[in-house]
């Protein structure tokens, strides 16, 4: 037996000594390349993913760099007016993303959006959708209260249209909720009403757009409730 062992270790030194000068061999021959790539696959598997190689470092933008840009805004009378900025709130990376028209007093006061009585409508929609507020994103179309509350006009949702535009790009939503008419013809580019709109997914750039009707309006209407809770149903059914 320890004859046979000293044999083996002979034969398995001299199959090491055997590789490790066809890998030099190869190395010195100019297959550095194939090497590293059979040896680093997750590394080149990585830069596929993200698209950044040695001639490329771009990055997707994220939440804060937009936040980080739209700065203390002045671009619009609004900022006049305004107590502070309501940029959004929520999961960065949420499969859903809500969007009304603006913010209220609540919300210009606490610099958060939907944390008013319409809020507490929207929380609880979320909640009997089987989601919690933290897992969603909400915004709005213009981040700075109009006063008395009244519909942005359109110089001013044309300052915001930039921001938005990017906040939805960092996000990468599966689905937007277009909450009101603002939202929606906002974001599909129509005049046509939200009961016209609402009930069934529209397209914008890629993703689904389900239209329903903002909680304000349910607080004034509440037989809408239940078309809303149809709406809503069909943004569960897609996630």
């Amino acid at each position: 037996m320890p004859e046979f062992d000293s044999t083996l270790n002979r034969d398995a030194k001299r199959e090491l000594r055997d590789m490790v000068r066809s890998l030099r061999s190869y190395l010195v021959s100019g297959g550095e390349a194939g090497a590293m790539h059979a040896f680093c696959p997750a590394r080149d598997s990585g830069q596929m993913k993200t698209g950044v190689t040695a001639g490329n470092s771009r990055r997707k933008t994220t939440l804060e760099d937009v936040r980080r840009e739209l700065g203390d805004c002045t671009r619009c009378p609004l900022h006049e007016t305004r107590r502070t900025i309501v940029f959004g709130e929520g999961n960065p990376a949420a499969s859903l993303l809500f969007i009304g028209e603006g913010p209220g007093e609540d919300e210009d006061i606490q610099g958060r959006p939907f944390v008013g009585q319409a809020g507490r409508l929207l929380n609880k929609i979320i909640l009997a959708m089987g989601l919690k507020r933290e897992e969603v994103y909400i915004a709005n179309v213009v981040k700075c209260r109009p006063p008395r509350n009244r519909v942005p006009k359109p110089q001013e949702i044309e300052a915001c249209t930039p921001f938005l535009k990017k906040q939805i790009e960092a996000i990468s939503p599966r689905i937007i909720c277009a909450l009101g008419s603002v939202a929606a013809q906002y974001l599909l580019g129509t005049n046509v009403p939200v009961s016209v709109l609402r009930g069934k997914f529209h397209d914008r750039g890629g993703i689904p757009v389900m239209v329903t009707f903002h909680p304000a309006y349910l607080l004034r209407n509440p037989d809408a409730k239940k078309q809303v809770w149809e709406d809503v149903r069909k943004i569960m059914e897609k996630i």
